[in-house]
């Protein structure tokens, strides 16, 4: 009937959200979901899900280990996978991906999908560049502590202002004395990825 199709249609989100926790650079170790790279992401989670109740579908991708692991790059197996069934439970529905460290670094590799809208990197590791895996039509927001000493904000600079110069909606954001694990300035860091969602909402009205 009419009225249940406009039912679920005003019940189906406007836009996926991925989230993707840190690792690091060589490790087998399987992923805990009560390790520290994990729970530090669960906030960002959960005030998405809570303040866009029903215009979101959030997930927290779990990997299998916690390392990168050179050219095996581990985790974007499952980073993948979750980008895939995000994709099948919302077909059409655009996703956005928020990734902290390493968590960075598979956003961006997964950002090189065209239904991929927009990243969010938290103190991205973006080592290698990778922020060139990233379409052209996404909008793009990095934020960095210039006191992390685990990865580097100038690298994460130099990302945002050569995307911007290929025509890519960048923005860098650096916060001062901030450190890597987003202990400080917490609603800075939480406000960030409540802003951009909002963002790219308000451009899917």
């Amino acid at each position: 009937p009419y009225g249940q199709s406009a039912t679920i249609a005003r019940m189906s989100p406007r836009l996926g959200v991925l989230v993707l926790p840190g690792g690091t650079d060589f490790s087998y170790r399987p992923f805990s979901a009560v390790q520290n790279s994990a729970l530090r992401m669960y906030p960002f989670t959960w005030t998405l899900r809570a303040r866009f109740p029903g215009a979101v579908d959030v997930e927290q991708v779990r990997y299998r280990v916690y390392g990168w692991n050179g050219g095996q790059a581990s985790p974007m197996w499952q980073a993948r996978a979750a980008l895939e069934r995000m994709a099948r439970r919302h077909p059409g529905v655009p996703i956005a991906v928020i990734g902290h460290s390493m968590g960075g670094r598979v956003a961006a590799q997964l950002a090189a999908d065209r239904r991929v809208l927009g990243v969010l990197g938290l103190a991205p590791w973006w080592q290698y560049a990778d922020w060139r895996e990233i379409h052209g039509g996404a909008r793009v927001l990095a934020l960095h502590g210039s006191a992390d000493r685990t990865t580097y904000a100038h690298r994460t600079a130099k990302g945002i202002t050569e995307l911007r110069d290929r025509g890519v909606d960048a923005t860098y954001v650096e916060i001062p004395g901030g450190g890597h694990a987003m202990l400080d300035h917490i609603g800075t860091w939480q406000g960030s990825a409540l802003g951009f969602v909002d963002g790219l909402l308000r451009e899917r009205r």
